[in-house]
């Protein structure tokens, strides 16, 4: 009996220490805005990954109202807690809607793609729009920073959950900006669908 118990938690263990650690660093749109944390499609997606063959462990640690210089400050400090191998930068939609320089954005966003590198971690990066009201050459020069990053440093663009979400109003909270509890289940599916590709086979 005790060896039987011995080996099952040297399995148990041992899948464990081989499950990769996503860290989610977002704003409102992955913090779970006006909800309980645990409903939110951070906290949802390991189990989705896991259908795409996948373990995952997922740490969120999005904070509603953060921008992307708030995300680079606190960036090092959660790197250096949590050693995660992955890191989905889901952050500037707060920069566009208080119509901060792309510039500062691309900035902030190059900083942080860089220290994730450096810490030997693999940046993910998800594309962000700002309303077209921002004016067509603001909202375009904005749109591009995303990709142009993705090209410049070689790494994943994932499509912006929301613009899905934002076609179901049943799914939309009054403020017209947040998905509700509803709909981060098949935010969580869709997310995942869209990251298995980039993670590596155990």
């Amino acid at each position: 009996m005790m060896r039987f118990l011995s080996v099952l938690l040297f399995i148990l263990f041992s899948q464990q220490s081989f499950a990769a650690t996503l860290l989610v660093l977002g704003d409102s749109l992955s913090a779970g805005y006006q909800m309980p944390a645990e409903k939110s499609w951070p906290n949802l997606l390991a189990p989705e990954i896991k259908k795409n063959g996948h373990d995952l462990a997922v740490i969120n640690a999005s904070i509603s109202g953060d921008t992307t210089g708030n995300g680079l400050a606190r960036l090092p400090n959660l790197l250096k807690s949590h050693t995660p191998d992955y890191v989905l930068i889901e952050l500037g939609a707060n920069d566009g809607l208080r119509g901060f320089p792309p510039t500062t954005i691309r900035k902030n966003l190059t900083q942080m793609i860089t220290q994730i590198e450096t810490a030997g971690a693999i940046p993910l990066l998800m594309q962000i729009y700002v309303p077209p009201n921002y004016g067509k050459r603001y909202s375009e020069y904005f749109a591009n920073l995303y990709p142009d990053l993705s090209q410049e440093f070689d790494i994943p663009l994932l499509p912006f959950f929301l613009e899905h979400i934002i076609l179901k109003p049943e799914w939309m909270m009054e403020d017209g900006l947040h998905p509700k509890a509803d709909a981060q289940p098949w935010i969580a599916d869709y997310m995942a669908d869209n990251i298995a590709p980039h993670l590596y086979q155990e």
